[in-house]
């Protein structure tokens, strides 16, 4: 074991995330401890507490609590270990690349970033995208586990710092599709309840949960944050169900999920925000619709429009439904080519 240190931040590593920092300078070193040496404050930047994703700049100096040696007490490295079958998976879900980026539809199920019980990730099977490059490719925004469809990754740390400002810019267009419980009245509209974290930890998720609140009241609450999203019904069956397009204006933790279910009409498939106590305008029982059609969650990043990073043009990206809401929209009988790419065309 090393004991305490303090490193300084190089001029040509400023401007990013501390865990790749860190990862860099001490490979032994895993993710999930990585997290937890922040959550316990072992880990500052210049004296002070830091997150995982926290920036770094140059001259900052880190300081490194005691870390095992490369030769000590074996670490997780599994994220650096992919099968065959995991880069047959990454390959086949690859919808765009170039030397400077990676368009992957991300398959449901498979999360973003390893935590605590997780060591199958995109970030760490990227390694099979890396091809000659010296780094892997990187991680600039984040699906929730359960949602499938467009997600972008950098090749290089130049390509990162671009992304990340185009994803933060209002040029930036995210278009994903859902098939919910009931139909949205009216059939086009804003939602704009504010978000905050629900309290508690329970084993399943209970802390992760986000709860709607009133705009009028965001100001006024601890830790809610402001939330708007734009809907649009672009089939229905019935009153039963309906496949709606979202596009969220603001990017908060589980807002299209927690922003259709305080609507009445959570998306088909979430256990989370759609149980059995969830009530909806349908006939459905809460999230789920019974017969053939699958409880897994059916929300899909279906398109991103953005500026590429190194040749400053507008790119869109779009991403074919995963088997699972394919079969759905053939049982409903909804087809992709009747419907507009982007119904809030006129008001981007």
């Amino acid at each position: 074991m090393s004991g305490v240190q303090m490193q300084t931040v190089g001029p040509d590593e400023g401007d990013q995330r501390l865990d790749r920092w860190f990862r860099k300078r001490f490979p032994q070193v895993s993710q999930v401890q990585i997290e937890k040496m922040c959550r316990k404050g072992e880990i500052r930047v210049d004296g002070g507490r830091v997150k995982a994703n926290s920036r770094v700049e140059a001259g900052q100096e880190v300081r490194i609590p005691p870390l095992p040696d490369e030769r000590g007490p074996a670490v997780d490295r599994s994220d650096t270990r992919i099968s065959k079958d995991d880069a047959r998976v990454m390959r086949a879900a690859v919808l765009y690349q170039d030397e400077h980026i990676i368009a992957l539809n991300k398959p449901a199920g498979l999360p973003t970033q390893g935590g605590s019980k997780q060591h199958r990730h995109v970030d760490g099977l990227s390694a099979a995208l890396q091809g000659d490059n010296e780094e892997k490719p990187r991680l600039v925004h984040r699906l929730d586990k359960d949602t499938s469809g467009v997600l972008l990754l950098a090749r290089t740390r130049l390509a990162a710092k671009g992304l990340t400002e185009t994803l933060r810019h209002r040029g930036t267009r995210k278009i994903y599709w859902a098939a919910v419980a009931g139909v949205p009245s009216p059939r086009m509209g804003t939602v704009k309840f504010g978000l905050v974290k629900a309290p508690g930890h329970g084993a399943k998720g209970e802390g992760e949960k986000m709860l709607c609140i009133h705009p009028a009241e965001v100001d006024r609450t601890e830790g809610a944050k402001r939330a708007v999203t734009n809907y649009a019904v672009l089939s229905a069956l019935g009153q039963r169900t309906a496949w709606v397009a979202l596009v969220p204006i603001t990017g908060r933790t589980h807002q299209l999920r927690a922003h259709m279910a305080e609507m009445g009409h959570p998306i088909v498939g979430d256990g989370k925000y759609g149980g059995s106590g969830q009530e909806n305008l349908g006939d459905g029982w809460g999230a789920q619709l019974g017969g053939d059609i699958s409880r897994k969650l059916h929300l899909h990043a279906r398109s991103l429009t953005f500026r590429h990073p190194a040749t400053d043009a507008m790119m869109t990206v779009t991403a074919p439904l995963p088997e699972h809401m394919q079969r759905t929209w053939e049982q409903l009988e909804w087809n992709a080519a009747e419907v507009p790419a982007d119904p809030f065309e006129d008001e981007f």
